[in-house]
């Protein structure tokens, strides 16, 4: 596989077993995975690194994903402000979709996660410039 060498992902999700999942997959396709359970955590590794990309769940207590990628936006571009964000959501749906991208999500897939797809579409998010 190794499609994703050397690739740096920050992933979030409160549930454990959709974060055990995504890391896996991740890691089988040769990325460097940091999974934390909550929004807060993100924050705190940006203020020490700044991954490639960012896969967060929608769906959070306390800050959700809109919310945390406004407060990314929000920071300057060495402290991840302009880091890609791909958004995974078991709400699927037009207007989710269209929020997703609106907060500043590159992308948007709907869970469970299909592990392809997702290799895809970080492949994607990547090249897009």
């Amino acid at each position: 596989m190794g499609t994703l060498q050397g690739i740096q992902v920050l992933a979030v999700d409160d549930e454990a077993d959709n974060l055990e999942l995504v890391t896996f997959i991740l890691e089988e396709a040769g990325a460097t995975v940091t999974s934390v359970s909550s929004a807060k955590e993100v924050l705190e590794v940006l203020n020490q690194k700044v991954p490639d990309i960012l896969l967060a769940d929608i769906g959070m207590p306390e800050m959700d994903g809109y919310m945390l990628l406004q407060k990314i936006r929000a920071l300057p571009p060495q402290q991840g402000g302009e880091i890609k964000a791909i958004a995974l959501t078991a709400y699927a749906g037009e207007i989710n979709q269209r929020q997703a991208l609106q907060a500043g999500f590159q992308l948007y897939l709907s869970k469970p996660v299909d592990p392809d797809e997702l290799l895809v579409a970080i492949a994607q998010v990547l090249q897009s410039d």
